[in-house]
């Protein structure tokens, strides 16, 4: 019988060299770059097919109904979705993965949710070729077949062949990020690969060697799983616990100190989608080597990467460079220096007017909501309710709220009072009263919401009651 594998799919990467479309309410792997679906939803995708179980997604907390949103875009009813109170690394991660499975009998395919695989035959069969390894109690990576020396990826160096296993061998190292000197060395060679950061292993065995070479984490994450609690489609670790273990990756964790380590080699067009010199490798380009996405107009430009999510951008006379334009920010840098992108990302944030007040669409349990504007003392929302959905029953010390009906059918309390408002009526909340919102029809309501008052952020919500049990 076929040992069935688990997807435990890693959603915690903030993906800070992605700047300014990666965000911390946005992070990169709910982008869409190129397709329809986001780099999380494709990950998603490409395990859902036979030989595959429902997967386990372990997020932060933060994202959680983002999580629960692209979850429910692409069909998937997960295993379980687990929630970081913050992020400890991938080895506390496929701790608390490894301790929710151990007793199946399953395998489990840990992989990060924000890479790009543009050949997914060959991934799937990847996968199958380590299967029998992985079952046996080896731990299997994936190493991918370098076309070039490149410094921003670690290395795999493999040995003999397995005897057991067709297409598995013995890893004899793993290498960290090289020198450009180095890279070129390991690429002659031939015996060197990228590593992916996708394993595929038993979650028994793990944990043993994790108990073995890391106890105190394993410990901890153990622990964290044994006292978590359940959230309505969430699973919540115990924080103190999950708090208390060491933060380290896969690789530094087990990997690199483990006896039983066996390597995959596959061309997968695989990308890890780090930078925006990585996005422009991978992307479609036009005669003169530019990848264009959005509204973009390029004259005598040559090997670039331009992005626009907002306005019309022209670049002239421009080669090798990044140009990247939101509602909210621009970057402009040359291709070579992509790396370096987080180190202004913060700078930028502390230097943005009126907070850094970002446009990207927030998920919510009844819906969603997205600024568009932000000014002193007034803000404006784009507000939309699923229908069924109702938002708690609150109110607000520092803010009064004016109401629109765009489209749909709203049930309004307001004080004593509820009333429905039907498309183009709109209502007013005063300072300090008690109001709620429900979607009173069949299909999406929207509305727009016009915040006034001398404090406009999140945390000046006063809950009295809500349905989805938040504070």
């Amino acid at each position: 019988m076929t040992t069935p594998i688990v997807p435990v799919v890693l959603s915690g990467g903030a993906g800070t060299r992605l700047w300014p479309l990666s965000i911390p309410e946005r992070p990169k792997q709910f982008l869409e770059f190129g397709g329809a679906h986001t780099m999380f939803q494709q990950a998603l995708e490409r395990v859902r097919g036979p030989g595959f179980a429902a997967p386990v997604v372990i997020g932060s907390h933060d994202h959680r109904f983002l999580l629960a949103e692209e979850l429910r875009r692409v069909g998937i009813v997960p295993r379980a979705v687990v929630l970081e109170p913050a992020g400890r690394n991938t080895a506390p991660a496929a701790a608390v993965a490894a301790a929710m499975l151990e007793a199946d009998g399953a395998l489990m395919l840990i992989m990060p949710s924000d890479h790009v695989i543009r050949d997914e035959a060959r991934f799937l069969a990847a996968v199958e070729t380590a299967r029998k390894a992985a079952a046996s109690g080896a731990f299997v990576t994936f190493g991918i077949e370098p076309d070039r020396p490149h410094t921003g990826y670690g290395y795999i160096k493999r040995a003999g062949a397995l005897p057991d296993a067709k297409g598995c061998f013995a890893v004899e190292r793993f290498v960290e990020k090289p020198d450009a000197a180095t890279a070129a060395g390991y690429l002659a060679e031939g015996c060197y690969a990228w590593n992916a950061g996708i394993f595929l292993l038993s979650p028994a065995h793990f944990l043993k060697e994790l108990d073995r070479l890391a106890p105190d984490m394993a410990s901890c994450c153990r622990r964290a799983v044994a006292q978590g609690k359940a959230d309505l489609d969430f699973f919540r670790l115990d924080a103190d616990a999950f708090m208390a273990a060491p933060s380290a990756s896969i690789d530094t964790a087990v990997m690199e100190k483990a006896a039983n380590v066996a390597v995959v080699p596959v061309d997968m067009g695989w990308s890890d989608a780090g930078t925006w010199s990585s996005l422009w490798e991978t992307g479609a380009k036009d005669d003169a080597g530019n990848v264009l996405a959005g509204p973009v107009v390029a004259h005598e430009v040559k090997g670039s990467y331009l992005h626009s999510e907002s306005v019309p951008v022209g670049v002239l006379g421009l080669d090798d460079v990044v140009v990247v334009v939101t509602e909210d920010a621009v970057l402009v840098a040359p291709k070579a220096r992509a790396e370096e992108v987080r180190a202004i990302a913060g700078l930028a944030k502390d230097a943005a007017p009126h907070g850094g007040a970002s446009h990207v669409t927030v998920q919510r349990p009844w819906g969603s909501y997205k600024t568009l504007k932000l000014g002193e003392r007034f803000q404006v929302k784009q507000i939309v309710v699923k229908p069924g959905g109702t938002l708690s029953l609150q109110y607000h010390h520092k803010r009064a709220e004016h109401w629109i009906v765009v489209a749909g059918r709203a049930r309004v309390t307001r004080g004593e009072e509820t009333f429905v408002l039907e498309e183009n009526q709109s209502t007013y909340i005063p300072l300090g009263t008690k109001h709620r919102l429900e979607n009173a029809g069949d299909g999406p309501l929207h509305l727009i919401e016009v915040q006034s008052g001398d404090y406009l952020g999140e945390d000046d919500i006063v809950r009295l009651e809500d349905l989805y049990g938040r504070t």
